[in-house]
């Protein structure tokens, strides 16, 4: 099990710290995604993945099967249009050395995954990774499972683990962590008002408001 911090200031997730997994969101797996409605998922993970962007967070992107399960979701493949996904025929991520290599490369310890299924293809993998000393964040809104006790009973597998859940809002907070850091506020920005549902909305109208009283 990770042995790294799970509270204190050191538990929250930096940039500098972080690398990114997304497992398997192609359309085979939405096919039997019961546990949410798809659409918020896809939302979130495109959130997710552009919010990685924006802090320049490594981010690896995994199928398995795509010959057969479908190519990587076209929002999240256009985030990164230039890195062609790990196609594994292993169900557990972690077990495909390609993969582990290329989180490995980027020296960090904070791995960040967000799967379809919850129970197999996000919790195989982040069990095995906890256990190998990384300290892993489940991002429970962008996974999913084909129903809603099996995303529950994987989340709450995981953390006996050691594994931390964690929203992706959450995540992309926890990196931007100062509004005085300038450079990634418009992006986190740009993203809340695609992305972050009503909070979007919100700030939108705020805008529009301030707009209003300078005219």
């Amino acid at each position: 099990m990770s042995t790294e911090k799970k509270a204190g200031l050191d538990a929250l997730l930096t940039p500098e710290e972080s690398v990114l997994v997304l497992i398997d969101h192609q359309p085979f797996q939405f096919a039997n995604l019961n546990s949410h409605e798809p659409t918020m998922i896809v939302n979130n993970v495109v959130g997710l993945a552009k919010a990685a962007k924006v802090f320049d967070v490594p981010t690896i992107l995994t199928t398995v099967l795509e010959e057969r399960g479908g190519l990587l979701l076209q929002g999240v493949q256009d985030v990164f249009p230039e890195q062609k996904p790990i196609n594994r025929t292993l169900i557990n991520t972690w077990q495909d050395q390609r993969v582990v290599d290329a989180v490995k490369a980027t020296g960090r310890k904070k791995l960040i995954l967000a799967g379809l299924w919850t129970e197999v293809c996000l919790a195989m993998p982040a069990i095995q990774a906890a256990g190998e000393g990384f300290e892993v964040y489940a991002v429970t809104d962008a996974s999913g499972s084909g129903s809603k006790e099996g995303h529950d009973m994987a989340v709450r597998r995981m953390v006996q683990a050691g594994v931390t859940p964690i929203t992706w809002l959450a995540v992309a907070s926890e990196w931007q962590r100062d509004w005085a850091r300038e450079k990634t506020i418009a992006g986190t920005t740009e993203i809340m008002l695609q992305h972050g549902g009503a909070t979007g909305v919100a700030y939108a109208w705020e805008t529009q408001l301030l707009a209003t009283d300078r005219a």
